[in-house]
């Protein structure tokens, strides 16, 4: 993953949507305490800042240093990069140096990208024991109108990366091997919380470009968004006129506690 957003991450800071407050408010219902919070794969902040709201530290990682450069700088929030593998020391070193301390681990857009067997042992390690959550989610192609939607579907179908096929599967099928939180009879995927963002035609060509396949193809020669791919886009933008529109992102969410394991 470490190398993946690293050549557009302005792009990522800039098209990435927010994730809603209801979501942040959800995860800190599940934790007993509030006192510290790690967000993997942090990218540009986006998790971390809401967290911040919530939680008296943060903890926010990622393997592209580049990212980090462009995440949000508030008092409690570290943040912090890391190798790709990260070993038990570096863990202890640059994360958390005492075990069960950590009272959530979340993951945004991110998990399908990971080492899940290494990346679970380390999280047994640092949460709280025996109610410490992990909660991890993604979130599926924006919808727009029927135009759009249909020119972006064809668009995803020729770009997307292998381990997006979890994404696609709406992470029912990731190996997820923790407890319900209190309330809940699973682990999910739940499907109640949606991103909901406003955004004009350049912006939503921004968050397009934000996507890992689209430098990968660059560097190869390929320009994803040519000329007539624009043109398919736009037109379908403009069916119901050509200024703001409303996008959702449905948010598919595991969660689940470590136990006393």
């Amino acid at each position: 993953m470490a190398n993946l957003f690293i050549k557009q991450a302005k792009q990522y800071a800039e098209g990435r949507p927010t994730y809603p407050k209801q979501l942040f408010h959800y995860f800190a219902s599940k934790t007993p305490s509030h006192d510290f919070a790690w967000d993997v794969g942090t990218g540009s902040g986006q998790a971390a800042r809401s967290l911040a709201e919530l939680y008296k530290n943060v903890i926010a990682t990622d393997t592209s240093p580049t990212q980090l450069e462009h995440a949000p700088k508030l008092p409690n929030i570290r943040y912090q990069h890391t190798s790709p593998t990260m070993s038990v020391e570096e863990l202890q070193q640059k994360v958390v140096a005492t075990e069960s301390s950590v009272d959530l681990v979340t993951v945004a857009q991110a998990m399908h990208w990971f080492d899940l067997p290494k990346f679970y042992e380390q999280v047994r390690w640092v949460l709280k024991k025996p109610d410490g959550v992990i909660a991890a989610w993604c979130y599926s192609l924006p919808e727009v109108n029927e135009a759009v939607n249909a020119v972006l579907r064809r668009f995803y179908d020729d770009t997307w990366d292998q381990e997006r096929k979890l994404v696609n599967e709406k992470y029912a099928t990731i190996d997820f091997p923790f407890e319900p939180v209190e309330g809940e009879a699973d682990t999910g995927p739940f499907d109640q919380f949606v991103i909901e963002r406003v955004m004009n035609f350049d912006e939503y060509i921004t968050y397009l470009k934000s996507w890992s396949a689209y430098p990968r193809a660059k560097e190869k020669g390929i320009e994803l968004l040519g000329a007539d791919v624009m043109e398919d886009f736009r037109r379908g933008w403009n069916v119901d006129g050509d200024g703001q529109k409303l996008a959702r992102f449905p948010i598919y969410l595991r969660i689940g506690k470590v136990g006393k394991q």
